[in-house]
């Protein structure tokens, strides 16, 4: 058995790396088909969300010319 370097305040903790248990945890109860409905409508939503940030984000960060700004232009080289 390996001695550790520092003092442990607890002996559990400090043997807790060399204890294995033998008893099985239960297993985990199986999911209704409400609760997969729903988790599949959250992960839709949450989706949707992403794509339509993209699609209305993209346009606004592409750096070509925009219409406004030649709109801009023109009014004022027509007012001199």
């Amino acid at each position: 058995m390996s001695r550790r370097p520092e003092p442990v305040p607890f002996a559990f903790v400090a043997e807790a790396d060399q204890f294995r248990s033998n008893v099985t945890p239960p297993p985990r109860p199986r999911a209704t088909p409400s609760q997969i409905a729903g988790r599949t409508l959250i992960t839709l939503t949450i989706i949707a969300g992403f794509v339509g940030s993209l699609m209305f984000g993209l346009p606004a960060l592409e750096s070509g010319p925009r219409t406004t700004h030649q709109v801009q232009q023109s009014e004022a080289s027509d007012g001199r």
